[in-house]
């Protein structure tokens, strides 16, 4: 079941009865806020229909028996800072009842294969590039698909780091001036708010199979509570990036990021994706590969299934 993305925007309560988020909103003028929600009414939404929540008001109130309901659900929840910026991520620390096993053996797993899974990733990374750049741009992917090939166990050359080099020089057109490193830069921050809606798509799944996004794979970082789902994220990146070049096209080169962006941003979970020979939504496709990452680590398995551009 493909689970809602919702965004909330304006002065809302949010509470919890019969098993129902309930919505109420203030009015604030005669303007129709995003998504399914609309001013001055009270609306209410089972709560395992829900996957992704995005708070984007300072002035929004949730109860404690909405928030506990909705990490009960494996619901990710995030919030923003006043200037609109994605900020935290609130997520169950339990969303599978095999946990305890899991855990173990995502602990213990041996360093071979961590670098066989990294190996994994990386080519899959790349090749999702290659795709993308084909897709969207006139450029040669040839160098993307030699890197792709010659990714070696842990990534030992860093592959990715020169295919990411390649990548960002040519992704965009030379028109819109676009350096990947430039934190002010509109698309920057429009790429930024759909890895965030990614990342809490990933880190989801991850726990909904049992595992611990803190543990990464090649990350290693004690500030960082989701090394995990970066790490597997990363296949999944140029599909954001993808989309974010058809927003730009639709809309325009952005010169902020405002409300009609952010909502395009919010469909990356039902974005359709190929995996394992057939099409499925992102969503979808992130439970697949967590659950298979899930039987690497416990040894029934050596491959982590990612997606590809169907």
């Amino acid at each position: 079941m493909i689970k809602k993305t919702l965004y909330f925007g304006n002065p809302s309560y949010l509470s919890l009865r019969n098993d129902q988020l309930v919505i109420q909103q203030q009015k604030v003028g005669e303007r129709e806020v995003p998504g399914i929600i609309k001013k001055g009414i009270v609306r209410t939404i089972p709560i395992e229909d829900i996957g992704i929540m995005v708070l984007d008001h300072a002035d929004i109130t949730i109860t404690q028996g909405a928030l506990a309901a909705l990490l009960e659900n494996t619901v990710a929840v995030i919030t923003c800072d006043e200037r609109q910026t994605l900020k935290g991520m609130w997520l169950p620390l339990v969303g599978n009842t095999l946990h305890q096993e899991r855990f173990r053996s995502q602990l213990e797993v041996n360093i071979p294969v961590n670098k066989q899974l990294w190996q994994q990733t990386i080519k899959a990374k790349i090749e999702n590039q290659a795709f993308c750049l084909q897709r969207n741009t006139s450029k040669t992917t040839s160098p993307l698909h030699v890197l792709a090939r010659s990714v070696k166990s842990d990534d030992t050359d860093n592959n990715e780091k020169q295919a990411d080099v390649y990548y960002w020089e040519h992704i965009f057109p030379d028109s819109l001036n676009f350096i990947r490193s430039d934190k002010d830069s509109p698309i920057n921050k429009l790429l930024n708010y759909g890895y965030t809606i990614l990342r809490a798509v990933i880190a989801r799944s991850l726990i909904g199979s049992g595992l611990l996004p803190v543990c990464g794979i090649h990350r290693r970082n004690h500030n960082n509570d989701y090394c995990l789902a970066d790490d597997i994220m990363e296949p999944y990146c140029p599909f954001v990036d993808d989309w974010v070049i058809k927003t730009i096209q639709k809309l325009g080169n952005p010169t902020e990021l405002t409300l009609d962006y952010k909502r395009e941003m919010l469909q990356i979970p039902v974005i359709d994706v190929s995996i394992a020979g057939k099409r499925s939504p992102l969503m979808i496709a992130a439970a697949q590969t967590a659950a298979s990452l899930a039987k690497c680590y416990s040894g029934e398995s050596r491959k982590i299934y990612y997606p590809s551009f169907p």
